[in-house]
């Protein structure tokens, strides 16, 4: 009997030990299931109730930071701007601004300059950054990108500086030789000879005034809510026209040509004074006793087919450097001589902005010492090619020695494809 009861005994123990084991393991499973882990920590579930929803909708990048300084969540601005890599916020000033939030609680705010990954660009990226408490535990950073404006804001502020310059030399040459008049009144040769540029002045700041009307025109009107077929031919005729008298006076043959009974959609007044503008700075910075060529085809395009205006000169040419900026407001390739010719800067400016509204471009080819190549594409007016033409682009009624300018097939020696200006 003493043997059965140890025996009985042993094995009530053992059981007991066995639940007690048990019991343990299972509670020791139970809180390691309940502790975080690192992908827990990347989930939704542990932001507030809400709080994704915000976030999916705000423009601005949004990243929120747990305790550790790991990622819960971040949109996909924020991997774009590559604030976040590895689960990580890449950009320490942020990370210290979090950590001071979660300490104190307080809202910050800073603008940082960041390096842009991956573009091999220079310039960097301008970010506004604001840091704030997100609950007991979280901290939320907003980030929204400021580049782009910053560049509209310095843009604003070149063209008022320009606008001033440009604006002021004409004012003040008028000032001084008014003064120049009054001195000179008992002397006519110098009165008129005052007198005459006090006018050329005039008509330079009348040009000016003119050319900033007609750009602000271009950019903020909307030409194919009256747009129109407009016939190719009218449009170079005019161009011609417009530049006949300063071509004449260098010398220059103006000829025109290509494929006839052509019409583009859009505004005519818009599309004479962006032709014109490409005709008169071929006039203008070509030497004397050249030629400049205006000629017309069609392309066909994955959109439906264009049709191509270029203005051929054999002029001096643009080089490298240039080429990518002649299209910004008041830019010249040489100032003096743009101020020689009475040029102010806007009328290629002002040709991108007709080109761009009216669904096409204008591209350059040039080399230095060797001319350059202005193209201009647009939408072709497939409706009015059956409309009757004259038979040839010359004006009609006029004598040979009248005409604005004569016809070719091969105005210039061809250049190469035009290179498209970003």
């Amino acid at each position: 009997m003493n043997v059965d009861a140890a025996v009985a005994a042993v094995a009530a123990i053992a059981g007991l030990c066995t639940g007690v084991f048990a019991m343990l393991a299972f509670r020791w499973s139970e809180r390691d299931q309940a502790k975080p882990t690192r992908s827990s920590l990347h989930t939704d579930a542990v932001l507030p109730p809400g709080v994704d929803t915000v976030l999916s909708v705000l423009r601005s990048s949004a990243v929120v930071l747990d305790e550790a300084d790991s990622v819960v969540k971040a949109s996909s601005a924020a991997y774009a701007l590559g604030l976040v890599r590895g689960g990580k916020l890449a950009v320490e000033p942020m990370m210290q601004m979090a950590r001071d939030t979660r300490r104190d609680g307080e809202i910050r705010q800073v603008e940082l300059d960041l390096p842009r990954r991956g573009t091999g660009r220079g310039d960097a990226l301008a970010v506004s950054a604001r840091v704030a408490p997100l609950g007991s535990r979280l901290v939320l950073l907003l980030v929204e990108d400021l580049t782009e404006a910053r560049r509209i804001e310095a843009v604003r502020r070149d063209f008022v500086a320009n606008v001033s310059h440009e604006l002021k030399t004409p004012v003040g040459a008028l000032s001084l030789l008014s003064e120049a008049v009054m001195d000179a009144s008992d002397d006519p040769e110098a009165v008129t000879r005052f007198a005459g540029r006090m006018q050329n002045e005039a008509t330079r700041l009348t040009s000016l005034v003119q050319e900033l009307i007609d750009l602000s025109r271009v950019q903020n009107d909307d030409p194919l809510e009256d747009a129109e077929p407009v016939r190719v031919d009218e449009l170079v005729a005019e161009a011609v026209d417009r530049c006949r008298q300063q071509a004449g006076a260098k010398q220059i043959t103006m000829a025109a040509g290509g494929t006839a009974d052509l019409s583009v959609w859009g505004n005519r007044g818009q599309l004479a004074a962006a032709l014109g503008n490409l005709v008169e700075n071929a006039v203008n910075y070509s030497p004397a006793r050249t030629r400049v060529g205006i000629a017309a085809r069609r392309v066909a395009a994955p959109g439906g087919d264009l049709i191509e205006l270029s203005v051929t000169d054999q002029g001096i040419g643009i080089s490298e450097k240039d080429r990518d900026r002649i299209f910004e407001r008041f830019y010249r390739v040489d100032p003096a001589r743009s101020r020689a010719t009475g040029g102010t800067g806007l009328g290629l400016a002002i040709v991108k902005h007709v080109a761009a509204s009216h669904g096409g471009e204008v591209t350059v080819w040039s080399a230095e010492g060797q001319g350059s190549t202005f193209t201009l594409r647009l939408p072709e007016a497939g409706a009015v090619r059956d409309r009757e033409r004259p038979a040839d682009l010359s004006a009609e009624g006029l004598d040979d020695e009248d005409r604005p300018y004569e016809t070719f097939n091969d105005p210039l020696p061809a250049h190469p494809a035009p290179e498209v200006l970003p």
